[in-house]
């Protein structure tokens, strides 16, 4: 399996365009477009990752073994992984674009506009 390491996967992230990132909560590294959040990471401890997942596919995910309700963010459709290692580095890189395109799609037309998506 080809395993994705936290600088893959930071790597992968920035290169979306629009990125930004931020350390909050004290050891999650965040990921956002237009100021909206969408892959979380922790910076210690196990290879974590939180990503919001289309609706029709978020009871498929956490059916899976790999997966479980994000933490806080369940509701809005987030699935978070104790360990992303475990997961092959196409299906992670699927998983976060997927996650920044919902993001992104929702952003206001404005913000849209100035970050040259429109």
């Amino acid at each position: 399996m080809n395993a994705m390491n936290l600088e893959d996967l930071r790597e992968y992230c920035l290169s979306l365009p629009g990125t930004t990132e931020s350390v909050k909560w004290g050891d999650d590294l965040c990921f956002c477009v237009g100021e909206k959040m969408y892959a979380v990471t922790s910076l210690s401890g196990q290879p974590s990752l939180s990503v919001k997942v289309p609706t029709h596919k978020f009871d498929q995910y956490i059916e899976s073994p790999l997966f479980i309700p994000a933490p806080y963010l369940a509701r809005h459709k987030w699935v978070y992984s104790k360990d992303f290692t475990e997961i092959p580095k196409n299906e992670i890189i699927t998983l976060i674009r997927e996650s920044y395109d919902l993001i992104r799609d929702k952003l206001p037309v404005r913000v849209q506009k100035k970050l040259g998506f429109v």
